[in-house]
């Protein structure tokens, strides 16, 4: 079955909402690097330009570099944010989630009317917001957000593998697979990991 993504802010647009921000993060379940957190305003002639926005997590590495620069293209507004490790550890996940969201949202050089937000309600907004569980695969512009938000901090994860190599977060992108664990096992934790893991505290010497 075709899902069509562009639901919510068709009747937003509908309604004479202009201005729709999609927000989403990713990294929340990294043990190392930053949390990172984007949001994006579409046109609303989004469905002719990005008909196969989807979910970051249902596209390979190569679709979503190329949707990403699309995205960059025809989008009114881009805004990343990151949460680095010491914060998301000084915070806890939840409130480092809440705060990257916000700081993407806020960043924003368009003022959004309204925003749709991936899973979570997000205090502190100027304007109406919708939390839709699942939004990245249900609506385009949050959709988009998780393709902005995936290759920003995909990028950034295979960046400072070169100053850590010994982690491989180039492969993993700081996820805890068995190689990354088997690292930390031998050499300890980065200063990007999270101290706050239980698999990162346990190999601390």
């Amino acid at each position: 079955m075709t899902i069509d993504r562009y639901v919510y802010e068709r009747a937003l647009w509908e309604a004479g909402i202009v201005h729709i921000a999609g927000a989403d993060e990713v990294g929340r379940g990294a043990c190392a690097g930053p949390l990172v957190a984007a949001a994006v305003i579409l046109p609303q002639d989004a469905a002719q330009l990005l008909p196969d926005v989807n979910d970051s997590k249902q596209l390979t590495p190569l679709r979503r570099e190329r949707l990403a620069a699309r995205i960059y293209n025809c989008a009114l507004a881009v805004a990343v944010a990151e949460i680095e490790p010491a914060e998301c550890d000084r915070l806890g996940m939840g409130a480092a989630d809440l705060t990257g969201l916000r700081n993407a949202l806020l960043a924003l050089a368009v003022p959004p009317e309204h925003a749709l937000i991936d899973g979570f309600a997000v205090s502190g907004l100027p304007y109406p917001h919708q939390a839709i569980i699942k939004g990245d695969s249900l609506s385009a512009s949050i959709a988009a957000a998780s393709i902005v938000a995936k290759v920003w901090r995909d990028r950034l994860m295979v960046e400072l593998s070169e100053s850590w190599p010994e982690y491989g977060f180039e492969k993993h992108k700081g996820y805890p697979t068995a190689q990354h664990q088997a690292a930390l096992e031998c050499y300890g934790p980065s200063p990007i990991h999270r101290f706050s893991y239980a698999n990162v505290a346990r190999t601390v010497r």
